[in-house]
């Protein structure tokens, strides 16, 4: 997976070299999340919490329901983590905590196992990133750094990243001597770290042309990127389709042809690729190689390599029920790819919504769907475009009284579904989406 990185810096996103010297900065923090997320899931860190000089939660709050965010900066009780992920983050990234331990005499430098065990505790292991971000002192060992990278703390790396592995599900290394240098990616203590822990691992620092993505990625872990990213020298579409693993892919007819050549043709091998709306139904699965892939960020339509006719093939293109695309993403072997998919009509040849022969399923957010297009252009006769906001609320009131006075569980169902509908009206003319309800419920089951 290609992470990118929002980091923010007095309201601004900026990226620094070596986390000290300002190099960019941009103010539209909304637009790039919306933006990377069809790649992969992004990195928001809050500089001035991570060195205690503020906080930029407000301005962090509207990206977490926008992209799948993982974020990291000045984190450092499981109550802030917790409220985070209530709020839409998908993990939370610790550092400076894990390496502080109290004692007697103060703070010293160790493994916080206290701060970690109460941590995975709160959120889940599966939650829980801790930055192993290190650089070379000059005894030659490559120790944890701290405090926005400022502070040594003579913990060695992979000692500190086997200790710390119990207690997460990732790892996230930054090569703090080569961070915003745009001199490539140092990959030896990356391969030592995969090695010695069995967790994912993502790795950033240095990383400027698609050969660090390729090779970091043969390591088996992700990439982080960030000033080749806003410098325009990664592009984050060609990062994603360079991140994966195209050699378990499946041969196209040019290679199937000529099984023995010693050539590994990248581009013309296959990876399936499963569309899925945004509700959670599947749609079909087809085959995608590189070209199909780059068709499908450039387009914003998702494409594939039509097997039986061997070329690119863009779904929808003689029917119009094409795949607008919201976002990619690999699995965990990186050999196969989730499209998350908004269709513009049924997906099947056949005519079915689905290729798996079901039609669409009825949903809260189809509900929704039908009383826009109603207001959008009412059909003569239409009930619901003659709702306006007065009746409408008289018609809530009422029906609640009836869900309230219902005694079997037939009159229930009667009752919720129009209540639910009258509501859903309500919700439609002030703007509010199916979402969003969903997303505040969210917050409160993970309060």
């Amino acid at each position: 997976m290609v992470i990118a990185s929002i980091d923010i810096q007095n309201g601004k996103v900026v990226q620094l070299k070596q986390g000290d010297e300002l190099v960019l900065q941009r103010d539209n923090a909304e637009e790039l999340a919306e933006e990377f997320d069809r790649y992969g899931e992004i990195a928001v860190i809050d500089l001035d919490a991570a060195m205690g000089k503020g906080s930029n939660l407000e301005m962090i709050k509207p990206l977490l329901r926008k992209a799948e965010c993982r974020v990291g900066g000045g984190i450092r009780t499981p109550a802030q983590a917790k409220e985070l992920i209530s709020l839409g983050a998908r993990k939370i990234i610790v550092g400076s905590s894990v390496f502080r331990v109290d004692g007697a005499a103060g703070s010293t430098f160790g493994i916080n196992i206290p701060f970690l065990e109460e941590m995975s505790k709160k959120i889940g292991r599966e939650r829980l990133i801790v930055a192993v971000d290190a650089r070379t002192s000059e005894s030659g060992l490559c120790e944890i750094v701290v405090d926005g990278w400022k502070t040594p703390t003579g913990l060695d790396l992979i000692q500190a990243a086997k200790a710390v592995e119990p207690y997460v599900g990732e790892l996230l290394f930054t090569n703090v001597d080569r961070e915003g240098t745009m001199t490539g990616a140092d990959l030896a203590p990356a391969q030592k770290l995969r090695e010695v822990v069995s967790c994912l691992i993502t790795v950033a620092g240095g990383v400027s042309t698609l050969n660090d993505v390729e090779e970091i990625a043969a390591l088996g872990c992700d990439v982080q990127l960030g000033m080749a990213l806003y410098q325009g020298k990664i592009n984050l579409a060609d990062a994603f389709i360079a991140s994966l693993n195209w050699k378990k892919g499946q041969p196209s007819e040019l290679n199937a042809s000529i099984p023995d050549t010693p050539i590994f043709i990248a581009h013309r091998y296959l990876l399936p690729v499963i569309v899925q709306t945004l509700d959670g139904q599947v749609m079909m699965t087809g085959f995608a190689d590189k070209e199909a892939l780059g068709e499908t960020f450039k387009r914003g339509n998702v494409c594939f390599h039509s097997r039986t006719r061997n070329k690119l093939w863009m779904k929808g293109e003689n029917s119009g029920n094409v795949l607008k695309l919201k976002r990619l993403r690999a699995d965990c072997d990186r050999d196969a790819i989730l499209a998350i998919a908004e269709p513009a009509g049924p997906v099947c040849h056949t005519g079915a919504w689905s290729c798996f022969g079901t039609n669409r399923k009825y949903s809260w957010e189809l509900l929704q769907d039908i009383i826009k297009e109603r207001f959008r252009d009412p059909k003569p006769g239409s009930y619901t475009a003659t709702l306006d906001d007065e009746l409408v609320r008289e018609k809530i009131m009422e029906e609640a009284q009836e869900l309230c006075d219902a005694k079997d569980p037939s009159e229930v169902i009667w009752e919720a579904a129009d209540l639910l509908y009258f509501a859903t009206v309500l919700m439609t003319r002030a703007g509010v989406t199916v979402q969003e309800v969903f997303d505040e419920l969210d917050r409160r089951n993970k309060k």
